[in-house]
Order: structure tokens, then sequence, then C-alpha cells
């Protein structure tokens, strides 16, 4: 055998039936469909349904619920990053953040932050900015002789124990105001 002469085995490769294409053809005219009936027209959607009787995806019970408010964190454990700073991955002398948590591949996803937990051990002495933090991650971290960093929601930092600020005018006076602004 030569390279020239490799080829498909016999019937490998079929080409389609090529339908409407006059009657010796086999499949002309109505072009395999039959007579009549609204499966003989183009345009036909009827997927799913069966003939007025509740559909089989309606009968099925949902399941689950897509939170719409709720937050997306990349969990890194305590153990994963001394694993990544004992292969020279990480750099434990700077401040370790969710674009160098990326970086060296540790978090994936994650749209809202990083959230720290205290899975594996920590011995080196690093300084963490995450979303967020187990207490125990916190306690490990300060016992390893680090310091953990909460960043705030918009990704700016904030005291650990610090709350979130909240709206300098109440909800009552801003809805007054805007009142009086549509009545002018």
């Amino acid at each position: 055998m030569k390279l020239n002469e490799l080829k498909d085995n016999e019937g490998a490769r079929k080409s389609r039936m090529r339908v409407g294409r006059g009657i010796g053809s086999g499949k002309g005219k109505t072009g395999g469909r039959g007579q009549k009936g609204q499966k003989s027209r183009s345009g036909v959607s009827i997927n799913g349904f069966e003939g007025g009787q509740m559909p089989l995806h309606m009968r099925l019970p949902k399941r689950g619920f897509n939170n719409p408010f709720g937050t997306d964190y990349a969990e890194v454990n305590l153990g994963m990053i001394q694993k990544f700073i004992d292969s020279k991955s990480l750099d434990a002398k700077g401040t370790i953040d969710h674009a160098t948590l990326k970086a060296a591949g540790l978090a994936r996803g994650g749209k809202d932050g990083v959230r720290l937990l205290a899975k594996g051990e920590l011995t080196s002495k690093i300084t963490i900015a995450v979303a967020g933090a187990s207490k125990a991650a916190v306690a490990a971290v300060e016992k390893a002789g680090g310091k953990v960093e909460i960043l705030a929601a918009g990704g700016e930092r904030r005291a650990k124990g610090e709350k979130k600020a909240v709206a300098s005018k109440p909800a009552r006076e801003k809805k007054a105001a805007n009142k009086a602004k549509k009545n002018d």
C-alpha cells in the first residue's frame, strides 16, 4: 500500500440525500415529507408539542434557585498558598491579592474577590488582601506572623473589624428631595 492509494473503507463516507430533485431521484415531488399537514410545510416549530397534552418539560418538577444578589468568591486555602510559596509560584514578601493569586493560577473565577479559608498549614509570614476570610484563617495567618487585610465591597481596603460604609442620607430624605424636584 502506498500513500497515494489510501482511501476510506467502503460506506464510511455517505453523501446526504438531496431531496426535491425530480421524480427520477426517488425523493422528488414532496421530498420525503408525505402529503399535506403541518409537518409537510416549511417554518414548523412544534418541538416538544404533544398535541395539546401538557408537554414533558412542563410536567417535570423544577429544582434549584439562582440568587441574583449572591456573591461569587474564589475560595483559597492556606495550605495551597503555602504550597505555591514553597514552589516559588507566589512571592511571600509583597502583598498577596486577587490579581497575584489569579496570576499564579490559584484563584479561578471569583468576580467578587477571594475568600481565605483555613484548610492546611501556613508557615510563611505573608500580608494578604482578600474580600473575606474565616476566623480560623485570620488566626492562622497572624500566628505565622502575617497580616490579613479585608477589602471593602468596591475593592478598597478597610481595617479588620471595620463595618461597611452606610449611606449618608436616609432613604426618606432622599425620597422627599426627589419628590420635591419632580413637583418643580
